[in-house]
């Protein structure tokens, strides 16, 4: 049985400002944009979330549908809208977000998917944390532990829920026990414990919940820390047009990496070197691809050439 793809977390629509003047509108969210470049790719993708009963929503349905994303178990709430997100790109090209959310009381009514062992699970950002979601999130997560799936946890905790970090700490402490590879930016652990020095963050924060950690540092480095492993990787220097999508496309790619190379949860603390070398390089692949267009995913003509 070929392995599947399961993510959970938002939908929104990015509109994107350049110079103040939007320039686009494009489906998005965290775990959206990986899940939307892996359905391009050719994986079979499956995505837990919710959205309005409303012109966004439909977009998004459609996309998602147009990108081979399975829609079966995206909750349309008949009350509230689809969230929106402007995004304003700075002169590096950099997003600073105004979020706009008008949810319902009744939040992600929907059933899970068939997970079997061996597939892999995306989770992350402050979906993951939302108190208001989080026993949904939690039995879900149950679940796809229970049936050995490979968790993958994408921290993504942006500076809007700073002053929340502590009071959120116990969820954030679960979700590393659920993960077995964590991914985060040195912009999340500078917002949630006021450092960025990675040897700090996995030996105080992170090695004790799971032993297999990523931190991507922009467009400067990726650093891999994995048991006794630990290693430096260079990003190769590009024209961005957009860094939206470049952190989710990384997970994407490392996703893609986890099936290419035929590596499931069990595989992981085995791992060599030049293992990990190739995941590393298909997650930087994937983000730099990401930031040349546009738009939160990688291009279609990108996956048709990579996925060769």
């Amino acid at each position: 049985m070929a392995r599947k793809v399961i993510g959970i977390g938002e939908t929104i629509l990015d509109v994107l400002f350049k110079g103040n003047q939007p320039t686009a509108a494009v489906p998005g969210g965290s775990v959206f944009n990986g899940i939307i470049s892996l359905g391009r790719m050719g994986v079979n993708v499956d995505f837990i979330s919710e959205t309005g009963n409303d012109r966004v929503g439909e977009t998004i349905l459609r996309f998602m549908r147009d990108n081979g994303v399975n829609t079966s178990h995206v909750n349309v709430f008949p009350e509230g809208k689809s969230p929106i997100s402007l995004a304003f790109l700075d002169e590096r090209n950099d997003a600073d977000y105004i979020f706009y959310k008008d949810y319902p009381s009744q939040r992600l009514d929907v059933e899970f998917p068939e997970i079997n062992r061996g597939d892999i699970v995306m989770f992350g950002s402050y979906f993951a944390l939302n108190p208001v979601l989080r026993g949904k999130v939690t039995e879900f997560l149950e679940y796809a532990k229970g049936q050995e799936a490979l968790l993958y946890y994408d921290v993504n905790f942006r500076s809007t829920h700073r002053h929340d970090a502590i009071k959120l700490t116990s969820t954030i402490i679960e979700n590393l026990e659920y993960a077995d590879i964590v991914r985060g930016s040195v912009d999340d652990f500078r917002n949630l414990y006021g450092y960025e020095e990675i040897e700090k963050i996995y030996k105080g924060k992170i090695a004790f919940y799971c032993p297999h950690f990523i931190c991507t540092h922009g467009g400067e480095q990726v650093s891999l820390r994995s048991g006794a492993l630990s290693k430096e990787y260079a990003v190769p220097a590009i024209e961005a047009v957009s860094t939206v999508g470049a952190g989710d496309n990384f997970n994407a790619g490392i996703v893609f990496g986890l099936l290419k190379y035929r590596i499931r949860r069990d595989d992981l603390s085995e791992l060599s070197e030049s293992d990990w070398d190739n995941l590393l390089r298909c997650g930087i692949d994937f983000a730099s691809e990401a930031c040349r267009h546009i738009g939160n995913s990688v291009s279609k003509e990108f996956a048709a050439a990579y996925g060769r």
